[in-house]
């Protein structure tokens, strides 16, 4: 009796904390909508697609969102390709200096964003390069690596390392065996970590903000709408889609792992 109380109440705290950090959101979501082109009134005056076609009309809006979109790409298919690397170099053999390593992979997303971003801005300054797109890559993919790296390390961790030798007894060689054995088991870690990755440098602002320069990515485009009240009803719909472009990534990544136990090699049951 004593567990059935407890296990309603645990529900029932689960779901107020969930309704606690989304409120905000589903406001965001609500008033999107509104009618009302001033600022925030309460209760909406009403249903309307009108402040889409606005935002979506404006340059500098898409201007953002095309500078993003760019950056997020460009940033994970760099983290892709190192964490894949890291991974592979350090999921099964020890060495001298593995743990080292692997807090240096693993820091960058650990810090405070704000510690990164200077660190970022005084080596470039350091080296003479001035802020701007080329810097807000290397500043997203320095955190995005970490993303893609623990992904590819816990599915490599999870496949028998007998199907490698295997191949490799029956022939095939070193890029045989990655392209027909590994890559496959690896496919959809690789596919979530690059969506969890996407998503991390679309909305990333603290990071952008010192690496940034005279460029505009979309989270620096709303955070600059702040002192700008007439362009609330905008500022929302902007809002909203950035976070439906993370959201669907992290949702996507979700359903693609959950099921990581039972790859082939596992040893899941």
């Amino acid at each position: 009796m004593h567990s059935e109380k407890a296990s309603i109440g645990l529900k029932i705290a689960a779901w107020g904390g969930l309704v606690f950090l989304h409120f905000p959101i589903l406001i965001i979501f609500m008033y999107a909508f509104n009618t009302e082109d001033a600022a925030f009134s309460f209760p909406p005056k009403g249903f309307t697609l009108h402040w889409f076609s606005v935002a979506f009309s404006r340059p500098d809006v898409l201007e953002a969102i095309k500078l993003s979109a760019q950056i997020a790409a460009i940033a994970t298919l760099i983290a892709m390709v190192l964490g894949t690397l890291a991974s592979a170099a350090l999921y099964r053999r020890d060495f001298f200096g593995k743990q080292g390593i692997s807090l240096m992979l693993i820091l960058p997303i650990a810090l405070p964003g704000i510690i990164t971003g200077i660190a970022l801005l005084a080596t470039f300054k350091t080296f003479g390069i001035e802020p701007g797109m080329f810097t807000i890559i290397v500043g997203h993919a320095t955190f995005c690596v970490v993303i893609v790296y623990n992904n590819v390390i816990a599915r490599l961790r999870r496949t028998s390392h007998s199907l490698i030798e295997a191949s490799m007894d029956l022939g095939a060689d070193g890029w045989q065996t990655f392209r027909y054995i590994v890559l496959p088991n690896l496919g959809s870690a690789l596919l979530a970590g690059g969506m969890l990755a996407f998503a991390l440098s679309f909305d990333e602002i603290i990071v952008t903000t010192f690496t940034a320069g005279h460029e505009r990515t979309l989270p620096l485009w709303l955070l600059n709408q702040l002192s700008r009240p007439r362009d609330v009803p905008v500022t929302n719909v902007v809002a909203m889609l950035v976070m439906m472009v993370t959201m669907l990534p992290i949702l996507g990544a979700y359903y693609l792992t959950r099921g990581g136990e039972s790859v082939a090699g596992s040893g899941g049951k």
